[in-house]
């Protein structure tokens, strides 16, 4: 008989892990990230994800103590010892509860990983991946001055990032695009704006056009695609869409409307893998292409990341960086490190990574098992 999906019991441990740099968006700034990781049991396996949601509903809507509660009150009852034939099947289980996609991703990711070592296989190649390595790129965050952005920029082109995304805000985009365009005529340049402008900056987005970026992302509000979509008619460079994605029926929506030419797919936002496939699958049908986002995960979201990544339409460089980059010390035992500009698939059997049991458990603010 085939094996079946099993979760016997869970864990979740939130840690707090300290930026290694001030990173400042739009949003504000940020110099730390409580990760709230969880740990699936069965089979004599193990399966580990992070979730993305975040202590304030600065994002999208959902907070980390509401997801929480969620996960521990409700989804986890709803699966817990009983047999699934797939993490398809799992995740049926909850899908009538409307929104809350980053409680149901940390469920569904971590299933998955159960999912794939159970059956003694990379994730990547049971979600229909095609490569062993993907591009990387990197964020930068808003820097205090156009001569600060240029060197920082300058400091990652040397490291071998094929691809920098300067944020931006209101009065704090053309200047700096500007000065690190004139530096580098040649790179792979994008913006990121995280919903901080409306219609009424169109003049800014057209000033954008001056500088051949590849994508300016997420201008306008976080669940909007009318307005996208009129932006997007008035100038030249595609426009790329991240929080206004929360599942393949809104990118299907958003790219009939020709609201955006680029899909930003975080695994997080849109529930898990199988509806971030979906989301990829639909950008492919349109001949749109996809890249992985990143929302400063540690190892294991990183690795989850990685090889959603190997999907054929993420033919655009992910925010997969280097974790050294962002962690003195990440919730995994393996490096995961960028070479010449690609991020190698972890290795073995599920996402390829192993938690750092000793490191979570001793920085761990809160844990609690469900069974």
């Amino acid at each position: 008989m085939p094996p079946t999906l099993t979760i016997t019991h869970a864990e979740v441990f939130l840690v707090r892990l300290p930026l290694k740099f001030r990173f400042e968006t739009s949003f504000g700034v940020q110099t730390e990230k409580l990760v709230p990781i969880l740990v699936l049991h069965g089979g004599g396996q193990t399966g580990l994800s992070e979730g993305v949601m975040e202590e304030l509903p600065m994002f999208r809507e959902e907070t980390l103590a509401g997801g929480l509660q969620l996960l521990r009150e409700v989804l986890l009852p709803d699966v817990l010892g009983k047999p699934f034939a797939n993490p398809q099947a799992l995740a049926a289980a909850f899908s009538s509860y409307r929104g809350n996609q980053m409680a149901k991703a940390m469920l569904e990711m971590a299933a998955w990983d159960l999912w794939a070592r159970t059956l003694d296989m990379p994730l990547w190649r049971l979600l229909g991946g095609v490569r062993e390595r993907v591009e990387v790129g990197v964020s930068l965050g808003i820097q205090p001055s156009e001569a600060a952005t240029v060197d920082m920029v300058a400091r990652h082109l040397e490291g071998g990032y094929r691809r920098i995304k300067l944020k931006i805000k209101p009065g704090w985009d053309v200047q700096p695009v500007r000065a690190v365009r004139a530096a580098f005529p040649d790179i792979k340049l994008t913006v990121d704006a995280n919903s901080a402008y409306t219609l009424e900056h169109t003049r800014v987005f057209q000033a954008l056009d001056e500088f051949q970026l590849d994508y300016i992302e997420q201008p306008l509000a976080y669940d909007d695609l009318l307005d996208h979509a009129a932006l997007q008619a008035r100038i030249r460079t595609p426009l790329c869409l991240d929080e206004s994605i929360t599942s393949a029926q809104d990118a299907r929506k958003a790219l009939s409307l020709d609201a955006g030419r680029v899909i930003n797919v975080k695994v997080g936002r849109v529930g898990g893998h199988a509806e971030a496939r979906r989301v990829h699958d639909v950008s492919q049908a349109f001949g749109v292409p996809v890249w992985c986002g990143g929302m400063l995960e540690s190892g294991i979201g990183r690795a989850h990341n990685i090889h959603l990544s190997t999907l054929a339409n993420f033919s655009k460089p992910g925010d997969t960086a280097s974790s050294s980059r962002y962690w003195t010390h990440d919730t995994v035992q393996e490096p995961l490190e960028m070479v010449d500009g690609y991020q190698a698939v972890p290795p073995g059997a599920g996402i390829g990574v192993t938690l750092d049991r000793d490191f979570v458990t001793r920085n761990a603010e809160e844990s609690w098992e469900r069974r």
